[in-house]
């Protein structure tokens, strides 16, 4: 998704700038290398077209950057991680299958399947929010939705919406959430916690 904005500030030696966003929100940094023509000196009041992406430090700043009336940039290809995929929907299978067979109650079911799509759609959210410059949904809810069995779906929109899917710290919390969570569950199973399914029951 393009957004379009106007040119507020520009700072022509150290070659950066800020991007008022015509749908209103918070200003985004822009720096020469994101823009396609960058023979071109931006101008206060210059119209520009460009995508939202987080920089190193989880900064928003402008990407793909061309100016009203130049051809926007051919979106590139983004790979899309299929283990992600098929481990969230292989998971749910099983929990699936396992709920038919009798090994689990129907509430743990629907609890992944609830959960997931509430993390879907908070993902999806999060994005257009990120993409509008608005208030960001915390990465904390991200990962307790997730934690309580929610990760299949946070799985899903990392890759097909391809939100969150780049930043290390972001990665690695998610999936130790992914560990804790597959592991109580298999830990439910087991002699041992299985008095506690009847809560569930």
């Amino acid at each position: 998704m393009r957004l379009t904005g106007k040119l507020i500030r520009w700072n022509t030696d150290k070659a950066f700038g800020f991007i008022t966003p015509n749908g209103g929100g918070d200003t985004i940094f822009i720096h020469k290398t994101a823009l396609k023509n960058r023979n071109r000196t931006p101008k206060i009041n210059d119209i520009i077209s460009f995508s939202v992406i987080q920089d190193n430090q989880g900064r928003y700043c402008a990407d793909q950057a061309t100016f009203s009336g130049e051809k926007s940039p051919k979106k590139k290809f983004k790979n899309v991680s299929t283990f992600s995929i098929y481990l969230s929907l292989i998971f749910t299978t099983l929990v699936a299958v396992a709920y038919f067979l009798g090994y689990l109650p129907q509430k743990i079911l629907l609890v992944y399947l609830g959960v997931s799509l509430m993390t879907f759609i908070a993902y999806a959210l999060d994005k257009s929010k990120a993409q509008r410059g608005k208030w960001r949904t915390q990465e904390s809810t991200l990962h307790l939705l997730a934690l309580l069995g929610g990760w299949p779906g946070a799985a899903l929109a990392q890759q097909l919406l391809r939100h969150k899917s780049k930043k290390k710290e972001f990665r690695v919390t998610f999936w130790f959430t992914v560990v804790i969570n597959t592991a109580t569950l298999v830990w439910l199973m087991t002699a041992q916690g299985r008095p506690f399914l009847s809560y569930f029951s």
